[in-house]
């Protein structure tokens, strides 16, 4: 309902709206000044209304420039998770909505760009036809105004043989245009979903023309095309008194609008918008580089059906929580590609470790080379840890734990820290219950991930707390070869695809009917669900999330999670 929704992401709906509300008035703001102010007058009468078009939106494109790195600056979202830990959950839960603001951010950009470079386009063919006129009238006039030199002229083309073509690829403006369009559409396009999963690689290279879009973007403006009155021209000779008399032909001169008006730039402001963002992300560029350089211990290498490698590291002063992320870099393969790669060691452990699933370019030939070594391991370069929603699992009475395939990463590490802090008989710990479900296509995949499930059922049962973790495996791609070996054997204890106690379901879950489970089990908890899975399965958890969560604030509310990368 509408109301649960309201519930669960007011702060979101309140972030979105004070986004969509600073840009509406700056493009009405300046769009009604470009429109209206006096000393535009003489422009206007050159371009119309194509004026207030391209300035609105260039504040806009400022703006949205200005916030458009804040949220990739990883080092500054993980101190802010740090510094707010004591704040309210729904404080804390924006964090993890950092990538959904870039990309709404980089939308913006993409159709601010489009009417400010249409407007432009009009503005440019409105700037040569009064050039070509020869009519006498005032936007001619105030085109012919450059063959008096000085200050006088309001027309940047000064020849009839000019063309749309020849400003684009000779003036600064329209040089840096057309490189910060093209820079733009290159990063929008390689950003699907699609090019990101299957070719990172080109995912990461072409984004990184963001420092190509900046740097045009600051001196865009600097060529001053678009000219306004100036300030000392407008006292002596004011649009409203005088403008009627450029286009007389008066030779002896008489009145006080004798006085050709004069014109000035106005000044190039993109830097101001951008300049404390880029040192911002300077800095933490700066701060990764640093923090890459530190040596990397690769203490032990484990390759695992499916493909899967597991690499145990250790170095200096590395500290982690659970479910949080590193970035790895392999100079024998790259210099410069960093992939970030969810921890799957617990806090507790002495070592940090990563699994890598086989999927693409450089996680193929990451291990095939690891592989190959048998006596030097590569060199390996981590960038991290970082924070991300799974820190706040040991927040919730009750956790509900989501994982598609090897996005069971950052649940291996909570599943291993609560192994952990049971062996250590933790006091501190608030989880009263959790549920684990993982959705997986092929038998193959479940097989790393077998002895840790096994181990924590022991150590349950062991402690007297067996039912603390209710896990759920669902089998999503089967055939019937596997179907009739579950026939033969459905009776015996541990289950054929696992062997671990609790039985493999072949399908997709019915998540109504396990949220309804959860909510008559704890009527009174509150629910956190944490998912790190495709979006199509975020859709459906967060309409579950909403449709069982009670209005009532003494009852069942469930919280909704995603990993973000």
């Amino acid at each position: 309902t509408m109301g649960n929704w309201l519930v669960n992401h007011w702060f979101s709906a309140a972030v979105l709206a004070a986004w969509l509300g600073i840009n509406i008035f700056l493009f009405t703001y300046y769009f009604l000044f470009f429109d209206r102010d006096e000393r535009y007058f003489y422009t206007r009468a050159i371009l119309g209304s194509a004026l207030a078009w391209a300035r609105a939106s260039a504040k806009c494109l400022n703006f949205n420039s200005m916030l458009i790195l804040l949220p990739v600056c990883r080092n500054l979202l993980s101190f802010l998770r740090g510094t707010c830990s004591c704040c309210r959950r729904t404080l804390r839960k924006q964090l993890d909505h950092n990538l959904t603001f870039h990309k709404l951010a980089a939308y913006a950009l993409a159709l601010l760009t489009a009417v400010h470079t249409v407007a432009h386009l009009f503005n440019l063919e409105r700037y040569n036809r009064s050039q070509q006129a020869t009519d006498g009238s005032l936007p001619a006039v105030l085109s012919k105004m450059h063959l008096q030199g000085g200050n006088k002229w309001l027309n940047p083309i000064h020849s009839n043989q000019t063309t749309v073509e020849y400003v684009a690829f000779t003036t600064i403006p329209g040089l840096t245009g057309v490189v910060i369009t093209l820079a733009l559409i290159l990063m929008v396009t390689s950003s699907t979903e699609f090019i990101r999963r299957n070719y990172f690689e080109v995912f990461w290279y072409t984004h990184h023309l963001f420092l190509i879009y900046f740097a045009g973007l600051v001196i865009h403006g600097i060529a001053g095309l678009v000219r306004g009155q100036t300030e000392e021209s407008m006292e002596e000779v004011h649009p409203h008194r005088c403008a009627q008399y450029l286009t007389r032909e008066d030779e002896g001169c008489s009145h006080n609008c004798c006085k050709d008006p004069e014109f000035g730039s106005i000044p190039a402001e993109s830097w101001k918008w951008v300049l404390a963002p880029l040192v911002l992300y300077t800095f933490e560029r700066i701060l990764r580089v640093w923090r890459a350089r530190q040596k990397v211990v690769v203490t032990k290498v484990v390759m695992h059906p499916a493909r899967v490698l597991e690499l145990q590291m250790q170095k200096k002063g590395f500290r982690m929580e659970v479910g949080q992320y590193i970035f790895v870099n392999c100079p024998a393969i790259s210099l410069l590609e960093w992939h970030p790669f969810t921890l799957t060691s617990a806090p507790e452990e002495d070592f940090f470790s990563i699994h890598i699933r086989a999927a693409g370019d450089w996680t193929e030939r990451l291990i095939d080379t690891f592989q190959q070594q048998k006596t030097e391991m590569p060199r390996i370069e981590v960038d991290g840890p970082f924070g991300t929603a799974s820190e706040d699992v040991f927040q919730y009475e009750v956790a509900m734990l989501v994982g598609a395939g090897i996005g069971v990463t950052p649940f291996a590490s909570i599943l291993k820290s609560i192994w952990y802090k049971f062996q250590q008989a933790d006091q501190t710990l608030k989880t009263k219950k959790i549920y684990f479900y993982w959705l997986c296509r092929d038998t193959g995949a479940f097989a790393w991930f077998n002895d840790l499930l096994a181990s924590l059922e022991q150590k349950m049962a062991e402690s007297g707390k067996a039912d603390f973790l209710t896990y759920r495996l669902f089998l999503t791609g089967w055939d019937t070869s596997i179907a009739n070996n579950v026939a033969l054997r459905f009776d015996t204890a541990t289950d054929t695809v696992t062997g671990l106690r609790h039985k493999t379901i072949f399908g997709r879950p019915m998540w109504n009917s396990e949220f309804a489970v959860v909510a008559a089990a704890h009527p009174r908890s509150v629910v956190g669900v944490f998912l790190c899975g495709p979006g199509a399965l975020a859709k459906s958890l967060q309409k579950s999330c909403h449709q069982h969560s009670s209005l009532d604030p003494r009852k069942v509310k469930f919280y909704f999670n995603k990993e973000n990368f």
